[in-house]
């Protein structure tokens, strides 16, 4: 069972170690990368999503034990992470934030996506669509109260109007693809208009090419992290991650909300992925844990098929069970 295990998750992980080999090797330019990203994250990976919520079925259930129970994951995490940060290496209110980013942060658009596709199908993939709908808006919301609180601590500014910062994260919400394409597709769907004929072809064809691309441009970026100095605090969030989180969210799911168990295996997969690329990102925009960012990423991607494969192996194990 467990080499069925690793055939169903390995061509995800193979796909991002093509795209690294190719950076590596040069065998395209190193802008072709970042263009490649650009398409994923623009038009592919939005295309996919309108898509998908413009005709979800999600089958009588409702949404929100799945948000409870994944969300009560990301805030254990980063929670932990945050502390390990602060407490445990000593480091300060910003990077504590980051610390919890890098805990909490899945990787749900270039891991999840393909990963839940490959492992439980389009069924599976609602349930994903479903944490991302509001995945990116609370995240970068939260994300953006709590570094502006920790600047504060810090001593790096002011104190911040919540309703001003609330602002200028919804403007910045306001121009995402991510954010278009989830409210693009509520909208469709107050409609009442099917996706069919030439429209859904080309959605279709496009939508076609966001996961492949997704892990080929993933592995191209990896190049560019590494693992870096003071690998200490990296490994730890790295745990955490691929651990604490999923764990946290397979009992809350599975025991709690008491979701259905495809629901529980995609929202416990997502939660397993890798570190997502915006914790160096805002890493990156707050001038604070960068290593600890870039050392979760990729610690935590490079392990991933077999922590994955580990996941998907006791949630069928459960599942045969329940």
């Amino acid at each position: 069972m467990l080499t069925n295990v690793f055939a169903i998750v390995l061509p995800v992980f193979l796909l991002i170690a093509i795209g690294y080999g190719t950076a590596r090797a040069r065998l395209l330019p190193e802008t072709a990368g970042d263009a490649l990203g650009q398409f994923v994250y623009v038009i592919a990976i939005p295309v996919l999503i309108f898509k998908t919520l413009a005709e979800v079925d999600l089958g009588g259930q409702t949404p929100w034990g799945l948000w409870a129970a994944y969300f009560t994951g990301i805030a254990c995490a980063w929670t932990l992470g945050t502390l390990i940060i602060r407490k445990g290496f000593g480091r300060e209110a910003r990077a504590g934030v980051i610390g919890g980013i890098s805990a909490g942060f899945a990787n749900t658009v270039m891991v999840g996506l393909p990963l839940v596709d490959q492992v439980y199908g389009e069924r599976g993939l609602v349930a994903l669509m479903v944490i991302i709908s509001i995945h990116l808006p609370v995240m970068t919301m939260v994300t953006a109260v709590l570094m502006e609180r920790a600047a504060t601590l810090d001593g790096i500014s002011g104190p911040v109007q919540l309703s001003t910062l609330l602002a200028k994260v919804g403007r910045s919400l306001l121009t995402n693809p991510l954010a278009i394409a989830i409210a693009s597709s509520v909208a469709w769907r107050m409609t009442g208009i099917p996706i069919t004929g030439i429209f859904e072809d080309i959605l279709d064809r496009i939508a076609g090419t966001a996961l492949p691309v997704a892990l080929l441009s993933l592995g191209m970026s990896m190049v560019m992290y590494g693992v870096r100095g003071n690998l200490l605090p990296g490994l730890c969030l790295s745990l955490v991650k691929v651990l604490v989180m999923p764990l946290v969210v397979f009992i809350m799911s599975a025991y709690v909300v008491q979701l259905p168990p495809l629901w529980v295996c995609a929202a416990t997969l997502t939660a397993a992925c890798p570190t997502g690329v915006n914790a160096y990102i805002f890493a990156n925009r707050y001038g604070t844990g960068h290593a600890m960012s870039t050392n979760a990423i990729t610690v935590t991607t490079m392990a991933a098929v077999f922590t994955c494969a580990a996941w998907v192996y006791f949630l069928d194990l459960w599942r045969a069970g329940v």
